[in-house]
């Protein structure tokens, strides 16, 4: 297969002047910094605004004072180390702590830390606990990044899966379509394995990552009609991001081109209140609007797509925000609330279901089900050294 040069050392991105270079050298040494040279190419160095450089290319701000570094409280769902069940049906399974490119909006930034170890090479408790759960039909391979992983290794874990009648859905979490979409279409036995798996009655979904239209190049494309091929469905989800996607032409553009490749548009996110984040932060009444916006220039194919927050305690889908109101709705509910309906008073500030005045009423903090998973959030702001 054509692979990719990684870059891990951003003092090797020539691009980027040297006394930026400089500046940027202490974000990388707080969060871990992963490139590839497929992906760099699609930088316009001319542009120092160009929205995929601001998806992988660090930025000062990052160092800023601001949310957790668990901002779901996702240490809480974990029921055996490496597998979390936290909605009735779904399980995830965290199969990597790499990704081809480390977007510096991640949720799960605590992951590249060096003294986190959520992901485990250990599949045996979380399929045991699995197998043991009936009530759940659909699994998601995450991290991290699944198909980052060696096929051998990914090709395992589907078999054992399917080994279980009640699992019918497997997800693989994954940006490789756009990062690296030569890992797709150039290896045929990572298509052969898909398409061992999937089929009418136990599919295999691909959760894609693309944030912004430019990622969607003729290789990307070549890769979704691989993956179509081998009887994957694809569909996409990406947060609202500052600076990146939060232009409804481009917004729209997005919906159209996923449209068009037959990748569902499936959600758009508010960006998480995790450490690191603040650059990407948006107001819920202008993320609201923008999408909107975006929805009334595509047609029904791309109105799919729902706006949701994923909280600790569950998915909030928003409705309206409208006269300085936010109806809102659970999409997914961690405790069985699925299809609440809210309305709470909508500060222009507000960024994330917490800060409506009000919502606190509507749920509280889950106990942890496991002491064997570290809780982020109670460790030191920078990571211990040498702690691998």
């Amino acid at each position: 297969m054509t692979q990719p040069k990684y870059i891990t050392d951003i003092d090797k991105i020539l691009e980027i002047p040297e006394d930026e270079r400089k500046k940027l050298k202490p974000i990388t040494d707080k969060f871990v910094f992963r490139v590839n040279d497929y992906y760099l190419n699609l930088i316009d160095w001319d542009d120092p605004e160009d929205p995929i450089r601001k998806l992988v290319i660090p930025n000062e701000g990052e160092l800023s004072e601001y949310g957790r570094w668990d901002a779901s409280d996702e240490d809480t769902n974990y029921v055996v180390p490496g597998c979390q069940h936290k909605y009735r049906t779904t399980a995830l399974l965290l199969v990597s702590e790499v990704c081809g490119a480390y977007c510096r909006y991640c949720f799960r930034k605590r992951l590249f830390r060096n003294d986190v170890h959520e992901a485990t090479k250990d599949m045996d408790p979380g399929l045991a606990y699995i197998a043991s759960h009936p009530e759940i039909n659909n699994v998601l391979l995450t991290g991290g990044d699944s198909l980052i992983l060696a096929t051998a290794k990914l090709e395992s874990i589907l078999s054992r899966l399917r080994e279980i009648d009640h699992v019918k859905v497997i997800r693989l979490g994954s940006k490789i379509p756009v990062f690296n979409p030569m890992r797709i279409y150039e290896d045929e036995r990572l298509l052969e394995v898909i398409r061992r798996h999937s089929s009418v009655n136990q599919r295999i979904y691909v959760m894609a990552h693309i944030n912004h239209p430019r990622e969607i190049t003729a290789e990307a494309k070549k890769g979704f009609e691989a993956l179509h091929q081998a009887g994957a469905i694809v569909v996409n989800q990406t947060p609202i991001l500052r600076g990146i996607n939060d232009n409804p032409e481009r917004l729209a553009e997005l919906l159209d081109k996923l449209s068009w490749a037959g990748v569902t548009p499936y959600y758009f996110f508010v960006n998480r209140p995790v450490a690191g984040n603040r650059e990407f932060v948006l107001p819920l009444q202008q993320v609201y609007r923008i999408v909107e916006e975006a929805k009334a220039r595509t047609s029904g194919l791309g109105k799919r797509v729902r706006l949701s927050m994923s909280h600790t305690s569950g998915k909030i889908e928003i409705l309206a925000i409208d006269n300085g109101k936010a109806y809102l709705k659970y999409h997914q509910s961690r405790d069985n609330e699925y299809g609440k309906f809210m309305v709470l008073d909508c500060p222009e500030d507000a960024a994330w279901f917490d800060d409506l005045p009000g919502s606190d009423q509507y749920w509280q903090k889950p106990q942890k089900k496991t002491d064997e998973v570290i809780s982020v959030n109670e460790l030191p702001d920078l990571p211990r050294a040498h702690a691998r």
